[in-house]
């Protein structure tokens, strides 16, 4: 069993951060660290820093890396970074990130990831495990993370809508090729988007335009 807490970062786009623990270890995971203010700190400060043992991103956009660096010292550098395979690219290429295009800086962030991702690869946290599901589209390296019966989807899937495609390495023809991945898992599931409100994967094949339902379109 996990324990999910939703932090909204990033000073520039709010980003919903994850900061999911293995109830039975205290071992933690931090997802999509965008950003880094005073109460994540003060919500890792109560998990541990010296049990944060993975920092996973959804993909290589600013607004969900933004944080990556002062976390990192937090821990000491003993958090392992992992993103998928084909994103390194995104990762310190202020253009492809959409840094200098939404912020107008050249972050100083130096990422280097620890772990390259693949497509079915496994991540064991304490006594918990995240399954890696590749969700090209939003990014040609975009993936979600299946912990039990949660998903933490990244800007591929949101509550009836979907992510953009307009950016480096975006792609609509991968994006709906994904989302008909998603949709066809077994049963329901949790999903926790990069943006905005929660849902469930049940909720979204019956009201998400681009995974059969109705609603509102691409944010």
């Amino acid at each position: 069993m996990i324990n999910i807490q939703q932090i909204s970062v990033g000073e520039f786009l709010a980003v919903n951060c994850y900061v999911v623990t293995d109830e039975k270890t205290g071992k933690t995971a931090v997802i999509d660290p965008g950003g880094y203010d005073n109460q994540l700190d003060s919500v890792l400060s109560s998990v541990g820093f010296e049990n944060i043992e993975y920092i996973l991103l959804t993909h290589g956009h600013f607004d969900h890396i933004g944080g990556v660096e002062k976390l990192l010292s937090k821990t000491n550098s003993n958090a392992k970074i992992a993103v998928y395979k084909s994103e390194t690219a995104l990762l310190n290429d202020p253009r492809r990130n959409l840094s200098i295009p939404f912020t107008g800086i050249q972050s100083a962030e130096q990422i280097k990831p620890d772990i390259l991702l693949s497509d079915g690869d496994e991540i064991t946290l304490g006594e918990s495990k995240f399954t890696v599901m590749h969700t090209p589209g939003h990014t040609s390296g975009s993936v979600c993370y299946i912990c039990g019966g949660d998903i933490f989807s990244g800007d591929t899937l949101f509550r009836r809508s979907a992510g953009r495609t307009d950016f480096p390495t975006g792609s609509l023809k991968e994006l709906m090729a994904s989302l008909r991945k998603i949709a066809a898992l077994d049963g329901d599931y949790m999903i926790h988007p990069g943006h905005d409100q929660e849902t469930t994967l049940e909720e979204e094949r019956n009201g998400n335009p681009y995974l059969g339902g109705s609603g509102y379109g691409f944010v």
